[in-house]
Protein backbone atom coordinates (compact mmCIF):
# COMPACT_ATOMS: atom_id res chain seq x y z
CA UNK A 1 0.00 0.00 0.00
CA UNK A 2 1.07 3.18 -0.93
CA UNK A 3 1.98 6.24 1.31
CA UNK A 4 3.67 3.88 4.39
CA UNK A 5 0.65 1.62 5.35
CA UNK A 6 2.26 -1.00 4.57
CA UNK A 7 -0.20 -3.95 3.01
CA UNK A 8 1.62 -6.88 3.80
CA UNK A 9 1.60 -5.54 7.54
CA UNK A 10 -0.79 -7.59 10.10
CA UNK A 11 -2.64 -4.29 10.79
CA UNK A 12 -3.12 -3.97 6.82
CA UNK A 13 -4.68 -7.62 7.37
CA UNK A 14 -6.93 -6.44 10.45
CA UNK A 15 -7.84 -3.26 8.58
CA UNK A 16 -9.35 -5.35 5.67
CA UNK A 17 -11.81 -7.36 7.75
CA UNK A 18 -13.27 -3.92 9.56
CA UNK A 19 -13.91 -2.43 6.13
CA UNK A 20 -15.04 -5.62 4.98
CA UNK A 21 -18.05 -5.20 7.17
CA UNK A 22 -19.02 -2.50 6.07
CA UNK A 23 -21.10 -2.99 3.50
CA UNK A 24 -25.47 -2.37 2.76
CA UNK A 25 -28.03 -3.25 3.79
CA UNK A 26 -27.55 -0.47 6.58
CA UNK A 27 -29.04 -2.43 9.26
CA UNK A 28 -26.22 -4.96 9.81
CA UNK A 29 -23.38 -2.52 8.50
CA UNK A 30 -20.78 -1.67 10.53
CA UNK A 31 -18.79 1.90 11.02
CA UNK A 32 -15.69 2.75 9.99
CA UNK A 33 -12.81 1.34 11.83
CA UNK A 34 -11.48 3.92 14.03
CA UNK A 35 -7.79 3.86 12.10
CA UNK A 36 -9.72 5.85 9.06
CA UNK A 37 -9.93 8.58 11.27
CA UNK A 38 -6.86 9.16 13.42
CA UNK A 39 -3.78 6.56 11.74
CA UNK A 40 -0.72 8.71 10.29
CA UNK A 41 0.28 6.13 7.68
CA UNK A 42 -3.39 5.51 7.10
CA UNK A 43 -4.20 8.85 5.84
CA UNK A 44 -1.30 9.13 3.73
CA UNK A 45 -3.23 6.09 1.84
CA UNK A 46 -6.32 7.60 2.32
CA UNK A 47 -5.00 10.56 0.01
CA UNK A 48 -4.22 8.27 -2.85
CA UNK A 49 -7.15 5.82 -2.70
CA UNK A 50 -10.23 8.06 -2.39
CA UNK A 51 -9.21 12.12 -3.23
CA UNK A 52 -6.22 11.51 -6.20
CA UNK A 53 -8.86 8.73 -7.27
CA UNK A 54 -12.29 10.71 -6.84
CA UNK A 55 -13.79 14.22 -8.33
CA UNK A 56 -13.65 16.39 -5.73
CA UNK A 57 -16.10 18.80 -4.92
CA UNK A 58 -14.42 22.74 -4.87
CA UNK A 59 -17.56 25.07 -4.95
CA UNK A 60 -19.42 27.11 -6.37
CA UNK A 61 -18.85 28.22 -10.52
CA UNK A 62 -19.43 31.87 -9.27
CA UNK A 63 -16.46 32.21 -7.56
CA UNK A 64 -15.04 32.40 -11.13
CA UNK A 65 -17.41 35.06 -12.50
CA UNK A 66 -14.90 36.49 -15.41
CA UNK A 67 -12.03 35.52 -17.35
CA UNK A 68 -9.02 36.05 -15.37
CA UNK A 69 -10.51 35.47 -12.01
CA UNK A 70 -8.61 32.70 -10.07
CA UNK A 71 -8.18 30.72 -7.24
CA UNK A 72 -5.39 29.42 -5.79
CA UNK A 73 -6.20 26.03 -3.58
CA UNK A 74 -4.16 22.73 -2.27
CA UNK A 75 -6.38 19.84 -2.58
CA UNK A 76 -5.15 17.00 -0.65
CA UNK A 77 -1.56 18.15 -0.79
CA UNK A 78 -2.02 19.51 -4.22
CA UNK A 79 -1.83 23.01 -5.54
CA UNK A 80 -4.22 24.07 -7.78
CA UNK A 81 -5.06 26.96 -9.79
CA UNK A 82 -8.78 27.13 -10.51
CA UNK A 83 -9.44 30.16 -13.45
CA UNK A 84 -11.72 31.20 -16.21
CA UNK A 85 -10.34 31.47 -19.31
CA UNK A 86 -10.59 34.21 -22.24
CA UNK A 87 -13.31 32.08 -23.64
CA UNK A 88 -14.97 31.79 -20.51
CA UNK A 89 -14.04 28.04 -19.65
CA UNK A 90 -12.80 27.07 -16.13
CA UNK A 91 -10.16 25.54 -15.93
CA UNK A 92 -7.42 23.67 -13.34
CA UNK A 93 -3.61 23.49 -13.07
CA UNK A 94 -1.09 22.44 -11.36
CA UNK A 95 0.16 25.66 -8.96
CA UNK A 96 3.65 24.85 -10.32
CA UNK A 97 6.21 26.71 -13.13
CA UNK A 98 6.95 24.15 -15.66
CA UNK A 99 11.03 26.13 -15.18
CA UNK A 100 11.84 25.05 -11.91
CA UNK A 101 8.95 24.41 -10.44
CA UNK A 102 7.50 27.63 -8.24
CA UNK A 103 4.04 28.28 -6.94
CA UNK A 104 2.99 30.45 -9.29
CA UNK A 105 -0.12 32.30 -7.65
CA UNK A 106 -1.37 32.78 -4.31
CA UNK A 107 -4.92 33.76 -2.78
CA UNK A 108 -7.60 34.87 -5.51
CA UNK A 109 -8.08 37.54 -7.67
CA UNK A 110 -7.97 38.78 -11.14
CA UNK A 111 -5.11 38.64 -13.78
CA UNK A 112 -4.53 38.74 -17.18
CA UNK A 113 -1.42 36.04 -17.10
CA UNK A 114 -0.17 33.83 -14.91
CA UNK A 115 3.49 35.13 -14.11
CA UNK A 116 5.78 33.26 -12.20
CA UNK A 117 7.06 35.17 -9.68
CA UNK A 118 11.03 33.53 -9.42
CA UNK A 119 11.82 33.71 -13.04
CA UNK A 120 9.00 35.35 -14.75
CA UNK A 121 7.88 32.87 -17.43
CA UNK A 122 4.49 34.15 -18.56
CA UNK A 123 1.67 31.47 -18.92
CA UNK A 124 -1.97 32.35 -21.03
CA UNK A 125 -5.03 31.94 -19.54
CA UNK A 126 -5.09 28.70 -21.11
CA UNK A 127 -2.33 27.40 -19.88
CA UNK A 128 0.27 28.01 -22.51
CA UNK A 129 3.56 28.50 -22.34
CA UNK A 130 3.42 32.52 -23.60
CA UNK A 131 7.58 33.72 -22.65
CA UNK A 132 10.27 32.45 -21.08
CA UNK A 133 12.76 35.60 -20.95
CA UNK A 134 16.90 34.31 -21.98
CA UNK A 135 16.15 30.93 -23.09
CA UNK A 136 17.21 31.37 -26.40
CA UNK A 137 20.59 29.47 -26.82
CA UNK A 138 18.28 26.19 -24.54
CA UNK A 139 18.50 23.72 -27.56
CA UNK A 140 14.98 22.18 -28.23
CA UNK A 141 13.06 24.31 -26.35
CA UNK A 142 9.47 23.86 -27.43
CA UNK A 143 7.35 26.23 -25.74
CA UNK A 144 4.23 24.15 -27.20
CA UNK A 145 5.16 21.66 -24.61
CA UNK A 146 5.99 23.41 -21.84
CA UNK A 147 2.52 24.36 -20.97
CA UNK A 148 1.22 24.08 -17.13
CA UNK A 149 -0.05 20.98 -16.11
CA UNK A 150 -4.15 20.53 -16.47
CA UNK A 151 -6.52 18.75 -14.01
CA UNK A 152 -9.94 17.51 -15.50
CA UNK A 153 -12.74 20.09 -14.21
CA UNK A 154 -16.30 19.79 -14.91
CA UNK A 155 -19.67 21.65 -14.09
CA UNK A 156 -22.73 20.48 -12.74
CA UNK A 157 -25.62 22.21 -11.35
CA UNK A 158 -23.75 25.52 -10.75
CA UNK A 159 -20.92 23.51 -8.58
CA UNK A 160 -17.36 22.66 -9.75
CA UNK A 161 -15.47 19.56 -9.99
CA UNK A 162 -11.82 18.73 -9.91
CA UNK A 163 -10.32 15.23 -10.81
CA UNK A 164 -6.92 14.11 -10.55
CA UNK A 165 -7.08 10.86 -12.49
CA UNK A 166 -7.67 10.44 -16.12
CA UNK A 167 -8.79 7.16 -15.63
CA UNK A 168 -11.42 8.11 -13.15
CA UNK A 169 -14.97 8.01 -14.88
CA UNK A 170 -16.87 10.95 -16.62
CA UNK A 171 -18.30 13.33 -13.95
CA UNK A 172 -21.77 12.37 -15.50
CA UNK A 173 -21.23 8.80 -14.31
CA UNK A 174 -20.07 9.86 -11.43
CA UNK A 175 -23.12 11.94 -10.46
CA UNK A 176 -25.49 9.66 -12.21
CA UNK A 177 -28.94 10.94 -11.48
CA UNK A 178 -27.94 13.61 -9.43
CA UNK A 179 -29.34 16.72 -12.00
CA UNK A 180 -32.44 14.76 -12.21
CA UNK A 181 -32.86 14.59 -8.33
CA UNK A 182 -32.29 17.99 -7.14
CA UNK A 183 -34.06 19.58 -10.62
CA UNK A 184 -37.18 21.13 -8.58
CA UNK A 185 -34.55 23.33 -6.39
CA UNK A 186 -32.92 24.63 -10.53
CA UNK A 187 -29.07 24.24 -8.28
CA UNK A 188 -28.07 25.94 -11.04
CA UNK A 189 -29.57 29.72 -11.16
CA UNK A 190 -28.66 29.92 -7.18
CA UNK A 191 -26.58 32.82 -6.75
CA UNK A 192 -23.22 32.71 -3.82
CA UNK A 193 -24.15 35.01 -1.64
CA UNK A 194 -21.32 34.72 1.55
CA UNK A 195 -18.29 32.57 2.18
CA UNK A 196 -16.06 31.64 4.92
CA UNK A 197 -12.95 29.56 5.30
CA UNK A 198 -12.04 28.27 8.83
CA UNK A 199 -9.90 24.86 10.21
CA UNK A 200 -11.37 22.67 12.61
CA UNK A 201 -9.45 20.07 14.81
CA UNK A 202 -11.10 16.70 13.50
CA UNK A 203 -11.18 14.25 10.47
CA UNK A 204 -12.23 15.39 7.22
CA UNK A 205 -15.25 12.55 7.36
CA UNK A 206 -16.05 13.28 10.77
CA UNK A 207 -17.36 17.13 9.81
CA UNK A 208 -19.24 15.94 6.77
CA UNK A 209 -20.83 13.05 8.98
CA UNK A 210 -22.30 15.50 11.68
CA UNK A 211 -23.61 17.60 8.55
CA UNK A 212 -25.50 14.68 7.43
CA UNK A 213 -27.26 13.21 10.34
CA UNK A 214 -30.04 14.08 12.13
CA UNK A 215 -28.85 11.86 15.86
CA UNK A 216 -27.32 14.59 17.22
CA UNK A 217 -29.58 16.84 16.93
CA UNK A 218 -31.74 16.78 20.47
CA UNK A 219 -28.49 16.16 22.05
CA UNK A 220 -25.96 18.79 20.58
CA UNK A 221 -28.67 21.62 19.18
CA UNK A 222 -31.50 21.16 21.61
CA UNK A 223 -31.79 25.03 22.45
CA UNK A 224 -30.61 26.04 18.89
CA UNK A 225 -32.25 23.72 16.04
CA UNK A 226 -33.65 20.83 17.33
CA UNK A 227 -36.83 22.14 17.43
CA UNK A 228 -36.97 22.93 13.55
CA UNK A 229 -36.71 19.44 12.14
CA UNK A 230 -39.16 17.13 11.90
CA UNK A 231 -37.96 13.50 11.90
CA UNK A 232 -36.43 12.64 8.15
CA UNK A 233 -38.02 10.72 5.36
CA UNK A 234 -36.28 7.44 4.85
CA UNK A 235 -33.12 7.99 2.59
CA UNK A 236 -33.40 7.92 -1.21
CA UNK A 237 -31.90 5.55 -3.62
CA UNK A 238 -29.21 6.78 -6.00
CA UNK A 239 -27.19 5.31 -8.75
CA UNK A 240 -24.04 7.31 -8.49
CA UNK A 241 -21.71 8.73 -6.11
CA UNK A 242 -23.40 10.21 -3.69
CA UNK A 243 -26.31 10.19 -0.51
CA UNK A 244 -29.50 12.18 -0.37
CA UNK A 245 -31.93 12.34 2.22
CA UNK A 246 -34.94 14.77 2.69
CA UNK A 247 -37.20 15.92 5.64
CA UNK A 248 -39.53 18.27 6.89
CA UNK A 249 -39.24 21.29 9.03
CA UNK A 250 -40.63 23.97 11.33
CA UNK A 251 -40.80 26.75 9.05
CA UNK A 252 -37.52 26.75 7.32
CA UNK A 253 -34.50 25.01 8.58
CA UNK A 254 -32.05 28.22 7.83
CA UNK A 255 -33.30 30.04 10.39
CA UNK A 256 -33.68 29.45 14.13
CA UNK A 257 -36.82 29.52 15.69
CA UNK A 258 -37.00 32.67 16.91
CA UNK A 259 -36.40 34.34 13.35
CA UNK A 260 -38.56 32.30 10.77
CA UNK A 261 -40.61 35.58 10.41
CA UNK A 262 -37.10 36.79 8.56
CA UNK A 263 -37.26 34.50 5.79
CA UNK A 264 -37.02 35.01 1.96
CA UNK A 265 -39.48 33.42 -0.48
CA UNK A 266 -39.44 30.07 -2.04
CA UNK A 267 -37.73 28.99 -4.39
CA UNK A 268 -39.86 29.75 -7.91
CA UNK A 269 -39.75 26.15 -9.53
CA UNK A 270 -40.47 24.69 -6.13
CA UNK A 271 -43.49 22.65 -5.43
CA UNK A 272 -45.34 20.57 -3.02
CA UNK A 273 -43.58 18.61 -0.11
CA UNK A 274 -40.00 20.36 -1.36
CA UNK A 275 -41.32 24.17 0.06
CA UNK A 276 -41.71 22.33 3.58
CA UNK A 277 -38.46 20.84 3.79
CA UNK A 278 -34.62 20.58 3.62
CA UNK A 279 -33.29 17.97 1.31
CA UNK A 280 -29.46 16.67 3.14
CA UNK A 281 -27.24 15.53 -0.16
CA UNK A 282 -23.34 14.52 0.56
CA UNK A 283 -21.46 14.37 -2.69
CA UNK A 284 -18.32 11.75 -2.41
CA UNK A 285 -16.08 12.60 -0.88
CA UNK A 286 -15.47 15.73 0.02
CA UNK A 287 -18.81 17.83 -0.76
CA UNK A 288 -21.97 18.19 0.88
CA UNK A 289 -24.83 20.73 1.18
CA UNK A 290 -28.44 21.43 2.77
CA UNK A 291 -31.30 23.00 -0.01
CA UNK A 292 -34.16 24.34 1.75
CA UNK A 293 -37.37 26.47 0.27
CA UNK A 294 -35.56 29.17 -0.14
CA UNK A 295 -31.79 28.81 0.04
CA UNK A 296 -29.02 26.61 -0.18
CA UNK A 297 -25.69 26.32 1.79
CA UNK A 298 -22.70 23.84 0.89
CA UNK A 299 -19.28 23.23 2.56
CA UNK A 300 -15.96 21.32 1.38
CA UNK A 301 -14.29 19.71 3.74
CA UNK A 302 -9.58 19.07 2.80
CA UNK A 303 -7.68 16.84 4.73
CA UNK A 304 -4.81 18.52 6.20
CA UNK A 305 -4.21 15.50 8.75
CA UNK A 306 -6.11 12.73 10.42
CA UNK A 307 -7.06 15.22 12.76
CA UNK A 308 -7.21 18.28 10.90
CA UNK A 309 -9.15 19.88 8.02
CA UNK A 310 -9.66 23.26 5.58
CA UNK A 311 -13.35 23.66 6.16
CA UNK A 312 -15.02 25.82 2.82
CA UNK A 313 -18.39 27.05 3.74
CA UNK A 314 -20.99 29.17 0.60
CA UNK A 315 -24.47 30.24 1.34
CA UNK A 316 -26.66 30.35 -2.10
CA UNK A 317 -29.68 32.36 -2.91
CA UNK A 318 -31.88 33.04 -5.84
CA UNK A 319 -30.96 35.63 -8.04
CA UNK A 320 -33.66 37.74 -7.92
CA UNK A 321 -33.52 37.01 -3.54
CA UNK A 322 -30.57 38.95 -3.46
CA UNK A 323 -31.29 41.39 -5.83
CA UNK A 324 -33.62 42.25 -2.56
CA UNK A 325 -33.16 45.80 -1.00
CA UNK A 326 -33.68 44.12 2.51
CA UNK A 327 -31.00 41.03 1.39
CA UNK A 328 -28.14 41.71 3.69
CA UNK A 329 -30.10 42.83 6.93
CA UNK A 330 -31.98 39.75 6.66
CA UNK A 331 -29.90 37.07 4.60
CA UNK A 332 -27.24 37.71 8.29
CA UNK A 333 -29.93 36.18 10.14
CA UNK A 334 -29.13 33.26 7.91
CA UNK A 335 -25.89 33.16 8.61
CA UNK A 336 -26.07 33.89 11.89
CA UNK A 337 -27.84 30.69 12.21
CA UNK A 338 -25.18 28.82 11.24
CA UNK A 339 -22.25 30.25 12.84
CA UNK A 340 -24.81 29.26 15.86
CA UNK A 341 -25.09 25.68 14.92
CA UNK A 342 -21.43 25.15 13.83
CA UNK A 343 -19.87 26.42 16.79
CA UNK A 344 -22.31 23.74 19.24
CA UNK A 345 -20.79 21.07 15.92
CA UNK A 346 -17.83 21.82 16.32
CA UNK A 347 -16.93 21.75 19.93
CA UNK A 348 -18.61 18.53 19.82
CA UNK A 349 -16.21 17.10 16.75
CA UNK A 350 -13.07 17.90 18.78
CA UNK A 351 -14.27 15.79 21.68
CA UNK A 352 -14.76 12.66 18.82
CA UNK A 353 -11.62 13.02 17.41
CA UNK A 354 -10.05 12.82 20.79
CA UNK A 355 -12.26 9.40 21.15
CA UNK A 356 -11.25 8.67 18.00
CA UNK A 357 -7.81 8.91 18.46
CA UNK A 358 -7.49 5.82 20.92
CA UNK A 359 -5.50 2.40 20.04
CA UNK A 360 -7.86 0.76 21.62
CA UNK A 361 -11.85 2.20 20.01
CA UNK A 362 -13.62 -0.38 18.28
CA UNK A 363 -16.43 -0.30 15.41
CA UNK A 364 -19.92 0.82 16.57
CA UNK A 365 -23.00 0.84 14.11
CA UNK A 366 -25.39 2.88 12.73
CA UNK A 367 -29.01 4.21 13.35
CA UNK A 368 -30.83 3.01 10.02
CA UNK A 369 -33.69 6.47 10.33
CA UNK A 370 -31.36 8.65 11.44
CA UNK A 371 -27.96 7.94 9.66
CA UNK A 372 -28.54 6.87 6.10
CA UNK A 373 -26.35 9.52 4.49
CA UNK A 374 -23.53 8.13 6.75
CA UNK A 375 -23.83 4.69 6.00
CA UNK A 376 -24.08 5.23 2.38
CA UNK A 377 -21.22 7.05 2.35
CA UNK A 378 -18.83 4.89 4.66
CA UNK A 379 -20.21 1.56 2.54
CA UNK A 380 -18.53 3.64 -1.27
CA UNK A 381 -15.87 4.96 1.00
CA UNK A 382 -14.77 1.00 2.51
CA UNK A 383 -14.74 -0.22 -1.24
CA UNK A 384 -12.80 2.60 -2.39
CA UNK A 385 -10.36 1.83 -0.02
CA UNK A 386 -11.08 -2.30 -0.66
CA UNK A 387 -10.10 -2.40 -4.22
CA UNK A 388 -7.21 -1.93 -5.61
Amino acid sequence: MSGGFDQESASWDRLRAQLASVKPPIETSATLPLTCYSDEKYFKHEIQSIFHRSWIGIGRTDQWQAPGHYTAIRVAGVPVIVLRDEAGELRAFANTCRHRGTMLLEGQGCTRAIVCPFHSWTYGLDGRLRSAPKMQKAKNFDKDKLGLVPFRLESRDGFAFLCFDEGAPPLGEWLGDFSKLHAPWSLGNLVSSHRREFEVSCNWKSFLEVFNEYYHLPFVHPNSLDDLYEPPNSADKTNACYATQFGATEGTGGLLADKQDQSFPPIKSLAGRNREGVRYTWVYPNMTFAVSAESLWMYEAYPLAPDRSRIRFTFCFPAETVARKDFESRAQHYYDRFSAGLEEDISMLEKQQRGLSTPYGKQGRYCTELEPNVANFACWYAQKILTP
